[in-house]
């Protein structure tokens, strides 16, 4: 097949989270080539009128959508799949309306909320109509504050935290906060445990759960947040960076927790239509209980990020794995 690696278009200039794109391409285009289809690569832009004539030009069979941004704006991620839908063209991974869903942090959590599915209160988003205010919080707690739109932990830091609030006090501090976000901000209720993160690739008897990974806090003082934030991902020259490794090593006793945490990834996988591969972020709290943080429905797909390390793990090769997610992007014969 000919199979267009579409993604987005970044320049020398752009930070490392909107760089890493382009390694992905690379990743992609080099499994693609092994599995024997011929490649092309487009930059996705706002003139999105050019990407549907160049698509056509070069008589595409197939679209491999590595778009995470269209313009600099994350909340703008949706917009290729449905184009795509509309010519038709198919393209892997998640269809257009299970991207848009997933992309808005605020809206996969009402869905998730719908759908019994634990995730943390939470309040806002600003700028919006409802002003939400949970009721499951009452009194003071700790929150962080995040984008809504913007994912690769943009605008996360140390200052995202914020300890000792009410719900009412929180949602005043969203719209001073929502510039350095990507202009949208909400808040969570801060859960103050364990970390992991849970990959899943299609096959064709299911999505399998990949095995699971737990990010580690080393050398963090009782007041450092523990959260992967940006420095975590992208500095670095940042304690952080070298200081939050995932492992893979579980005692015993973790076995119930970790075959709770693949049935919740299995839930969120067929409850927001996902295809493909993805990834479901969580927090365990102190009382053993999983928390849905987020689902990215196009998780990195560099060789050295965290989806394949699980393949790795897992004992997939790569260049397989890309193979599993063209053949779920086709049509039934």
């Amino acid at each position: 097949m000919h199979v267009a690696i579409v993604h987005d278009a970044v320049g020398e200039s752009d930070a490392p989270d909107a760089q890493d794109v382009v390694v992905q391409a690379d990743a992609v285009a080099r499994a693609l080539g092994d599995l024997g289809h011929t490649v092309c690569r487009i930059a996705c832009s706002l003139n999105l009128l050019a990407v549907k004539a160049e698509l056509r030009s070069r008589q595409v069979d197939l679209v491999f959508n590595l778009v995470e941004s269209i313009g600099g704006q994350g909340r703008l991620i949706h917009l290729l799949p449905f184009c795509l839908d509309a010519l038709p063209l198919p393209y892997s991974g998640a269809p257009a309306e299970a991207m848009m869903l997933t992309s808005s942090k605020t809206m996969a959590k009402a869905w998730m909320a719908a759908g019994k599915i634990p995730t943390p209160a939470w309040v806002g988003p600003w700028p919006g109509t409802d002003g939400r205010r949970d009721e499951a919080v009452s009194g003071r707690a700790a929150w962080i504050v995040k984008s809504v739109w913007e994912h690769a932990s943009i605008g996360l830091g140390p200052q995202s935290l914020v300890r000792n609030a009410g719900p009412e006090e929180i949602l005043g501090q969203l719209k001073p906060r929502a510039a350095e976000l990507g202009g949208a901000c909400f808040a969570e209720h801060f859960i103050a445990g364990r970390e992991f993160n849970l990959s899943l690739l299609a096959d064709p008897e299911g999505p399998q759960v990949l095995p699971p990974a737990e990010i580690i806090f080393e050398g963090y003082t009782p007041e450092m947040p523990r959260i992967v934030d940006y420095r975590a991902k992208w500095d670095q020259s940042a304690f952080e960076y070298h200081h939050t490794p995932r492992r893979f090593a579980f005692a015993a006793s973790d076995a119930g927790l970790l075959a709770r945490l693949a049935e919740l990834a299995l839930r969120c996988w067929d409850h927001f239509g996902l295809k493909g591969y993805a990834r479901v972020d969580f927090r365990v709290d102190d009382a053993g209980a999983p928390w849905v943080l987020e689902i990215n429905a196009n998780p990195c797909l560099a060789p050295d990020a965290g989806f394949a390390a699980a393949l790795a793990k897992a004992g997939i090769p790569y260049a397989d794995a890309i193979g599993r997610i063209v053949a779920a992007s086709l049509p039934p014969a």
